[in-house]
């Protein structure tokens, strides 16, 4: 599979270890498939067992999550922090509640994470945390009470100089604040532990836009750099109506592109004239986008999520799970006209659908880059916190943009240096990797 032997034995010592654990191996071969040549140019790399080290998060932590439900009945949930990596700072990485969370994607999210954070330029380790709680049919008081004793088992792990969670799937504004408000009673102290606070206890404005604009504003140096376009009149695709997929509409719409789909988990909706953002912004916010959408104008409806990939379109943004955008889905969006794919989710594509996009020439945009905005905004709020001051909306949003910029420019100068200047998946690696092995090599064995 790989050109160098010492990848090979890694990866195999990968799959012996870690089998039954899917995710987190498609993230370490698609990491390790950019690696070759970087290997065979630096033999420090084995000398020092970088990739072993590299592939074994530094603390693996699972843990028994107990609450009571309003009818007085007990329920047991999973909980996981995967610190992966602190080499360039305090581990950094969201929460993520769901039925699917399992050590699996907990590995393969903070392993992604650590390169993601990488490449923002600021210092940041990687990790991942969450459970397999899941809010849908939960009463506000249950949420709260999961969330108060999921902190009372994760707040001895975590600290604004250790290791600082965020949101992710499943934790909202609700959740980050009764995990916050818990762990401020339990260490008495108001510190920036927890990123995505709202805005009245030290949240960060641009926080909750951050990933879904990032992504746009990296779309629109990929569009200028290879195509010397803009987003103006792009019929646009974007899968998922939570934050990530939210926002991204809201920016590709103001960026002059036409948002011609979007989807939610219970189908896809598709108007080729655009779909209206008011209507978009108000239905999405309360998780009923796509039947409610249709109902309220007519538009094209369909109870398959993967339909929204058949739909015709110049741009596709996978904004919702791991592998929702399989090889099939690949060839449709192919087939119908797409020319970029820009991944707002962590790993939404599968393996074969980015070996398709990459062999039929699509500009493809790998997550660990073109979604980095949201945490990029997060270490803003860090900063913010540590000096009790915040910033205004345009200024984060300016150093947001300056963050993406600077993102895409690092992966295509390394794509163009080792790969070829298309290749921003072997680009986003690579440039990730020598500032994680540099300080590596730095810090010593440990």
């Amino acid at each position: 599979m790989f050109k160098s032997a010492y990848l090979e034995r890694v990866f195999n010592d990968v799959l012996k270890k870690d089998n039954g654990q899917p995710e987190f191996i498609q993230a370490v071969e698609t990491f390790f498939l950019s690696m070759d040549d970087i290997i065979s140019m630096t033999p420090q790399i084995e000398k020092y067992g970088i990739m072993e080290r590299l592939v074994e998060p530094e603390r693996l932590i699972h843990f028994r999550v107990t609450w009571v439900d309003d009818q007085g009945i007990t329920r047991v949930n999973r909980g996981y922090r995967v610190q992966f990596s602190s080499v360039l700072g305090p581990y950094k990485g969201g929460l993520r509640f769901h039925p699917t969370v399992n050590a699996s994607t907990m590995k393969f999210l903070g392993f992604e994470q650590t390169f993601k954070n990488a490449l923002t330029g600021l210092p940041m380790g990687g990790a991942k945390g969450g459970s397999d709680f899941s809010s849908i049919g939960k009463s506000d008081g249950e949420i709260m009470r999961f969330c108060q004793n999921f902190m009372l088992e994760l707040y001895r792990h975590i600290g604004p100089d250790t290791d600082v969670p965020a949101g992710d799937i499943g934790v909202g504004a609700k959740e980050i604040g009764y995990l916050y408000g818990m762990y401020k009673k339990i260490r008495n102290e108001s510190v920036g532990v927890m990123t995505g606070k709202g805005l009245t206890y030290g949240g960060s404005l641009v926080r909750k836009e951050a990933t879904g604009y990032g992504l746009c504003y990296f779309v629109s140096e990929m569009l200028k750099t290879y195509r010397s376009d803009r987003m103006d009149d792009k019929k646009v695709v974007i899968s998922g109506s939570g934050k990530v997929g939210l926002y991204a509409a809201i920016k590709a719409h103001e960026l002059g592109a036409i948002v011609v789909g979007m989807s939610d988990v219970n189908g896809y909706i598709h108007d080729p004239e655009g779909l209206k953002m008011d209507i978009v912004t108000e239905l999405a916010s309360n998780g009923e986008l796509s039947k409610r959408y249709h109902e309220r104008t007519g538009c094209e409806y369909g109870n398959d999520p993967r339909g929204l990939w058949r739909v015709p379109c110049d741009i596709a943004m996978p904004c919702a799970i791991q592998n929702e955008l399989d090889l099939e889905s690949a060839k449709a969006l192919v087939a119908n006209g797409c020319y970029l794919v820009a991944e707002g989710a962590n790993m939404p594509c599968t393996l074969e659908a980015e070996k398709y996009f990459t062999e039929n020439q699509i500009l493809f945009a790998p997550g660990k880059a073109a979604n980095a905005g949201g945490v990029a905004v997060s270490l803003f709020e860090m900063s913010q916190n540590a000096m009790h001051y915040p910033w205004p909306y345009d200024e984060v949003d300016d150093k947001l943009k300056g963050i993406m910029k600077e993102i895409f420019f690092k992966c295509y100068t390394a794509a163009r240096r080792y790969k070829n200047p298309y290749d921003l998946i072997s680009g986003a690696n690579i440039a990730a990797f020598l500032r994680v092995y540099e300080a590596m090599m730095d810090q010593g064995i440990q």
